[in-house]
This record gives C-alpha cells, sequence and structure tokens, in this order.
C-alpha cells in the first residue's frame, strides 16, 4: 500500500521517483528527534519548508496507548487531514504541500507530511517570555487573550480537537502585530482529531491545557473570564449558569496539570491558585 501527494513545486524540484526515500535522506534544521519521528525545516529553490517523517511507532507502543485508553498515533495522516480540514474551515494552519505513507502493517508504516514553514510567525510562549520582566500594555493583553479565545471558538467549530492545545503550539505573525492585527496559526496537529461534535471531555482537556500553558504569565485576573466570554460568545452570566461545572472542570484539570509540571520542573511555580 503506498498513496502519496506532491505539489507541483516539490514535482518541479525533485520529479516524482523515489519520493521516500529523498525525504527520509533530508537535510536541514533539526527541530525534534525521536525514535520514530523526525521533524526538520529544510529549503528547496529558496523556499522554506518543514518535515515530518515517521516510522511506524511499533506494537509496544501501540498496545500502550491502547490500554490506557489513548488512541495512538500511527504516522503523519493525522496531521495531513487536519492541515486540509482547517484550511477548507479557514482557520489557518501549515499549508500541505507534499504527504507520503506507505506499508500495511500500522505498527512499520512509513508516513511524511511536508507544509510551507510559516515564515515571519512565531510562538506565543516565546512572545510572551518577556512579559516576566516587563508585563504587557493592558491593551495588548486584552488583544491577544481575545485573538487566542477567537482562534479557539473556530477550531473546535470546526470539529479540531488538538490534544496538545499549549500555547507553544499557536503562532503569531510578528509582522501584522506590529500593524495593530492580531494573525495566529496552530501547528504540531499529529495528534489531533476531527469529530462531527467534539465530545465535551476533549474540549475540556484541550482548553485545560491552555490555560495551563498560560498559568506563569503575568495575567489580570480578569484575562481568564474575557477568554470565557470570547471563546463562547454570550455574556459570562450566561456562560456560568449554563456551564459552570464545565468551566470548573477545565479549570480543575488545569490545576492538576500545574502541580504535575511543577513536580517535573516544567513550571516556574509562581502561580499560586
Amino acid at each position: 500500500m503506498q498513496h502519496y501527494f506532491l505539489r507541483e513545486d516539490l514535482a518541479d524540484a525533485w520529479g516524482e521517483g523515489g519520493l521516500f526515500e529523498r525525504v527520509r535522506t533530508l537535510e536541514g534544521e533539526v527541530f525534534r528527534d525521536v525514535a520514530n519521528r523526525r521533524t526538520l525545516r529544510f529549503e528547496v529553490a529558496g523556499r522554506a519548508y518543514f518535515a515530518k517523517i515517521h516510522d511506524g511507532p511499533g506494537w509496544g507502543e501501540i498496545f500502550k496507548n491502547l490500554l490506557t485508553l489513548r488512541v495512538p498515533v500511527l504516522g503523519a495522516r493525522n496531521e495531513y487531514d487536519t492541515c486540509l480540514h482547517l484550511a477548507a474551515k479557514g482557520v489557518r494552519a501549515p499549508t500541505v504541500a507534499a504527504f507520503g505513507e506507505r506499508g500495511r502493517n500500522p505498527a512499520r508504516r512509513q508516513s511524511f507530511v511536508i507544509c510551507d514553514a510559516l515564515e515571519g510567525f512565531e510562538s506565543l510562549e516565546d512572545v510572551t517570555k518577556a512579559w516576566e520582566a516587563s508585563p504587557p500594555d493592558p491593551i495588548v493583553e486584552r488583544q491577544l487573550v481575545m485573538a487566542v479565545a477567537r482562534f479557539a471558538r473556530a477550531m473546535h467549530a470546526a470539529g479540531v480537537v488538538h490534544r496538545d492545545f499549549y500555547i507553544c503550539h499557536l503562532l503569531l505573525n510578528r509582522r501584522a502585530f506590529a500593524e495593530g492585527k492580531v494573525q495566529l496559526a496552530v501547528i504540531d496537529l499529529h495528534r489531533a482529531q476531527i469529530h462531527p461534535v467534539i465530545p465535551r471531555r476533549w474540549l475540556r482537556r484541550d482548553l485545560a491545557a491552555l490555560l495551563y500553558s498560560v498559568l506563569d504569565l503575568p495575567l489580570s485576573r480578569s484575562a481568564w473570564l474575557r477568554f470565557v466570554r470570547v471563546y463562547r460568545d454570550r455574556p459570562l452570566q450566561q456562560v456560568f449558569a449554563d456551564e459552570g461545572r464545565f468551566w470548573r472542570g477545565v479549570y480543575g484539570r488545569a490545576l492538576t496539570l500545574y502541580r504535575k509540571g511543577q513536580e517535573k520542573g516544567l513550571v516556574q511555580g509562581r502561580f499560586q491558585s
């Protein structure tokens, strides 16, 4: 079994023969290199791309996920499908330039996805690093919080749950921001799922992950409430009257993640619940 898609720009540069072999020998700036997945940035004819190259996860990893009631990631197809789906829904994500998979055995299937690099974008994690020493202007804070809430609402309305929805996976267009506009994009969609209607437990997990990832930031007390209001696009009184239990669950899960992060040294420990 073999499937592939190759956009015209790469087809012109590479031809169509030996595609898998060419992708597996790509060289560039490596961002991740673990047992079964490699991520790198490379250039062809002056144009920048990101490649995610997967080898099968192995039966051990598949069974470990199934035993813990997790959906195993079998390759690059999740990211490929989700990027195309979000693009069709008008939600900014990396644009796919190539995709391929081969092999019937899910534990050993080889696959890859290549997307255009989001040039001029920077992760919100990096954007907000300076906030500890120099808290943001309240107008800037409000602008970003509302933009993130609208983006999360649009992604979830499109039926996509990220499953790693931290601010490091949300990118900001720096040039547009300097001109007073907020343009966001979402990346690292290899664990994402597409649902006709997202189960509430998955919404809760996505939103809790997002909240957890900003708890160390010097955000105002009203930032979270503003996020909830914009995300639901309804008055807060109505949101909490209808969904108080859901949002308490989001907050409680975020605190649980934060405590685990403290134990592992992943957070700075500035947040006091």
